[in-house]
């Protein structure tokens, strides 16, 4: 094994349960985010910065890169869209400038040939500079028709390392009614129980990266005040095999951080199901029977993938 593929075994080994955005312009809560407990932190280039000052967002985020103490978690830069005038200055220039950066989020990835293109700048970037901490990507899927193709997009290129729900752009493309993006519309209820309207972009993509072996990250939800419908929003993501979520104010990293770990409950069932298959093994079988339940080796890696979230080993 390679030092650079050394170097992306390690990344994806990293937790990726919360993802805080910081507009890159706005340098007063770099180090705010530093200090923070989210697993990864994204510097934003696109929708948070003003057309008039993508230049400026564009050298703050060279310069937090590479003088802010970050610690070890993955750090990303969004950059402004294929088509944009600001998108090949943002990859080139970051991309060679960053020793600390782990990825390019690329927003509004539509189709395959989007993930390829960036891949192969990253990879003369990579060339000119003599190697270094390999760049990967985000696929940040917000439109109707990267939805539609994003098991083309998952698969496009061993770059690739996530796709993340952009539910803004998404909704916006739909014509739906909704003004606060990841809220249930009440509109949607069924039976006169809530009911979630993205559920269906939400199970395709998270469906998508687990065929490809991406991570599949959940879209922001805008209301920080709102720590329910936070934990519900995250809830129902997780339950559907996301492993995180984005995050836009430091308050919401703690809820999404809880969610996205596995409680005491989970993490005794997984250490039950692996003595109990320890002990069927030593006995010559296969499977064994507990509270009522027939477990196997499925469920072996089930409760091997819940010790190593928690941080224990399998």
């Amino acid at each position: 094994m390679t030092p650079e593929q050394g170097c992306v075994e390690a990344r994806a080994r990293l937790p990726q349960r919360s993802e805080l955005s910081v507009p890159a312009t706005s340098g007063k809560f770099f180090a705010k985010a530093a200090a923070s407990a989210a697993d990864a932190i994204v510097l934003d280039l696109e929708d948070g910065v003003a057309p008039d000052r993508k230049d400026e967002a564009r050298a703050a985020a060279i310069a937090a890169l590479n003088e802010v103490d970050w610690g070890g978690r993955i750090m990303s830069v969004r950059v402004n869209g294929l088509g944009t005038p600001w998108c090949h200055r943002d990859i080139v220039e970051v991309a060679a400038a960053c020793p600390r950066l782990d990825r390019i989020v690329l927003p509004k990835s539509s189709e395959a040939f989007d993930i390829r293109f960036l891949a192969t700048l990253l990879d003369g970037v990579e060339q000119a500079r003599g190697g270094g901490r390999p760049i990967g990507i985000a696929a940040l899927v917000e439109t109707a028709k990267g939805v539609g193709r994003v098991e083309e997009i998952a698969a496009a290129h061993p770059r690739l390392e996530t796709v993340i729900f952009g539910l803004g752009d998404y909704m916006r493309e739909m014509r739906t009614p909704d003004t606060v993006v990841g809220q249930p519309n009440p509109d949607y209820a069924l039976d006169g129980a809530a009911n979630d309207q993205w559920h269906y972009a939400l199970a395709r993509i998270a469906n998508a990266c687990r065929a490809a072996g991406v991570r599949p990250i959940d879209a922001v939800y805008a209301n920080f005040r709102d720590e329910a419908g936070l934990r519900a929003s995250a809830t129902r993501s997780r339950a559907l095999g996301y492993d995180g979520k984005w995050a836009i104010h430091p308050d919401q990293i703690a809820p999404i951080n809880a969610v996205f770990s596995p409680d005491a409950a989970r993490i005794e069932w997984a250490r039950k199901i692996l003595a109990v298959l320890a002990r069927a093994e030593a006995a010559g079988a296969g499977a064994a029977s507990e509270d009522g339940m027939m477990v196997d080796a499925v469920h072996a890696l089930m409760a091997r993938d819940i010790l190593r979230q928690a941080g224990e080993t399998a």
